[in-house]
């Protein structure tokens, strides 16, 4: 089974939220390769505590930086250099597997790759998070552009934020895609409200996950 990426337009855009949807609708496996900015605790400590689901579903890190910084500038400052060879799909049980990315595809991960790079070794689907506010037009249409540079599989886009036609079908028209959902935030955030999002808005473009 194919794994789903969930990368964005930008950092602190609601990847994580929405990973956490999409992991609790599929009962999927989590995995974020490249962890940067420890201090507040990592993002699989995060969908831990929203998700409740058990720990065979969280694979480990394969870098776990300090510094909330870029990949290349994080690892740079604890003498260490991040190698795409390194990035090797762990086990995940027989379940889907939803695996985060770090900031946007054109983030660095050494002197030469791109989180775009780790996209294509792992052979990964894409779901493109952006947030629903004043120019997520130019920033998802040219996280697209990168995306399919690269022949890359793009599921479709999810925006993050107050819904806003205008957004959503110019992003469908000009980008050629599809707009999975309108996401809003969040009073609250639990594994109910997890569920009944991912089943409302979500449960028709996963079905291939879930048989």
């Amino acid at each position: 089974m194919q794994p789903i990426f969930v990368t964005g337009t930008d950092t602190d855009i609601g990847k994580t939220f929405i990973s956490a949807i999409i992991m609790t609708g599929l009962q999927a496996s989590y995995w974020k390769p490249i962890q940067s900015g420890l201090t507040c605790g990592s993002d699989t400590d995060w969908l831990k505590s929203v998700t409740c689901l058990d720990y065979s579903h969280f694979c480990s890190e394969a870098y776990l930086l300090n510094d909330p910084l870029s990949p290349h500038a994080a690892a740079f400052n604890q003498n260490v250099k991040i190698a795409l060879s390194s990035i090797k799909l762990p086990e995940y049980k027989f379940r889907p597997l939803i695996i985060e990315g770090a900031g946007g595809v054109m983030v660095p991960i050494n002197r030469q790759e791109y989180i775009i790079d780790v996209i294509k070794h792992l052979n990964a689907k894409v779901i493109v998070v952006a947030p629903n506010k004043l120019g997520v037009i130019n920033h998802t249409l040219l996280t697209l552009m990168a995306l399919r540079s690269y022949k890359l599989d793009i599921m479709g886009v999810i925006l993050n934020g107050q819904p806003n036609q205008v957004n959503f079908d110019s992003i469908e028209l000009y980008g050629k895609v599809k707009v999975l959902a309108q996401i809003e935030h969040l009073a609250k955030i639990n594994k109910e409200n997890l569920k009944q999002i991912f089943d409302s808005k979500l449960y028709n473009y996963f079905l291939d996950y879930l048989n």
